[in-house]
């Protein structure tokens, strides 16, 4: 199905929900034929909605599908944009340390120059008198001209280091303009690569919107429609309380918006280098969140749904830089159903730290990464309906509870 379609599949799944409360409120009529015929018409209207809600899970799947791949693109292009930064910082390094090389070379061949400079005085003073004078001033002619012949031995060597001196610098400057070649064409690069993670981003954002609607309708009448499937003997007043459950939902999510934007822990300190080269098993009560926000969600606390968090939740600006939490080994980095884009870190001895919905990673698979270096930025993808980073901590592929380890 096209992402066209996905507009008009979503009108007719609302159409058909709202229109089950159109069904008589009324205690049904005694006559035994008539409870039949509008229990048949409750059937009928259950199999056309569960039809429609067919059809929206497929479009879902279908629109998930397309933001799987925008997660993935998106994230690649941060990862080349973080590359394309580190390289230029690389160049920027590379380029002070050759001015300081010609700065020194500069500094040495001045000094070269004033010795010889100083140096062919003293040969002109020593060879300028003549035989007679010499001889009238007492000094000996021969031991006059082996000083001038050893001027001319240590001249012609510093003429050869001035030589040098200044093909180095010559080198120095070639090497100048080709980094700086290099620095120009990465910039170009960063600009070009940061308007196609922008545009990305963008793409990104439109798809998970789709993906968002169809779930939450999706979500929030798939329960209704499973019991009246298994109840049918209960349909006629099930039908009324779905009418009013869905009105009551609304208002309780509209309340617990309002409550969980207020609720939840900050979370200022973030990992840093301070725990690196540090065995996990002794970072127990030391450790540090990976991500600057507000810790809204607990390990073994109920989700909505029924089952229990495994991990943290802490809701955070998109974009904002998620650290690693000691030294490890990515060994996976890639969007994964429920997590989006996921990046897994080993850290020996068993323990692993995931970090899940999170915008673009900046790592791949076989990179080494020390405590608080930065490994992706935060987002909202995979099934995500907050900006936030999911973070757990395993042993043996079991989850333990993260706080019990972070310092307090």
């Amino acid at each position: 199905m096209s992402r066209g379609r996905l507009p008009s599949v979503l009108a007719g799944f609302v159409v058909s929900l709202l229109a089950l409360p159109a069904l008589p409120a009324a205690p049904a009529p005694r006559d035994p034929a008539a409870s039949e015929r509008q229990l048949r018409d409750l059937r009928g209207r259950i199999q056309k909605l569960q039809s429609t809600l067919d059809a929206a899970e497929q479009s879902r799947g279908e629109a998930a599908g397309l933001l799987r791949e925008s997660d993935r693109a998106t994230s690649e292009a941060h990862r080349a944009l973080f590359e394309l930064r580190q390289r230029r910082a690389a160049l920027e390094s590379e380029l002070s340390g050759i001015a300081g090389r010609d700065a020194t070379t500069r500094s040495a061949l001045a000094q070269q120059q004033a010795l010889a400079e100083k140096l062919l005085r003293l040969q002109y003073q020593q060879g300028a008198p003549d035989r007679l004078r010499l001889v009238l001033e007492g000094r000996d002619p021969e031991q006059a001209a082996r000083h001038l012949q050893y001027y001319g031995y240590i001249q012609r060597a510093r003429a050869d280091l001035i030589g040098e001196l200044r093909r180095k610098r010559e080198e120095l400057a070639s090497l100048e303009a080709d980094a700086r070649a290099r620095h120009e064409e990465l910039a170009q690069n960063e600009s070009q690569q940061a308007d196609e993670s922008r545009r990305l981003e963008k793409e990104r954002a439109a798809r998970a919107a789709v993906v968002k609607r169809l779930a939450g309708e999706i979500s929030r009448n798939r329960r209704e429609i499973g019991q009246l499937k298994r109840d049918e003997a209960r349909l006629a007043r099930l039908v009324d309380e779905i009418a009013r459950a869905l009105a009551a939902r609304e208002k309780e999510k509209e309340r617990e918006r309002g409550e969980g934007a207020a609720r939840g822990e900050p979370v200022d300190r973030v990992a840093d280098a301070s725990l690196s080269a540090r065995p996990f098993a002794s970072l127990k009560g030391k450790l540090r969140l990976p991500v600057r926000g507000r810790l809204v969600n607990r390990y073994g606390e109920r989700r909505e749904e029924g089952a229990a968090w495994k991990g943290l939740f802490i809701r955070a600006v998109t974009g904002e830089t998620v650290h690693a939490v000691a030294d490890g080994l990515v060994v996976y980095a890639d969007w994964l159903r429920g997590f989006g884009n996921l990046l897994i870190l080993d850290h020996g001895g068993g323990f692993m730290s995931l970090y899940a919905n999170n915008e673009g990673l900046l790592r791949k698979v076989g990179e080494k990464v020390r405590a608080g270096d930065p490994v992706a930025n935060v987002g909202a993808s995979g099934s995500s309906a907050d900006s936030g980073l999911y973070f757990e901590l395993r042993r043996d592929g079991k989850p333990f509870d993260p706080l019990k380890w972070t310092a307090r």
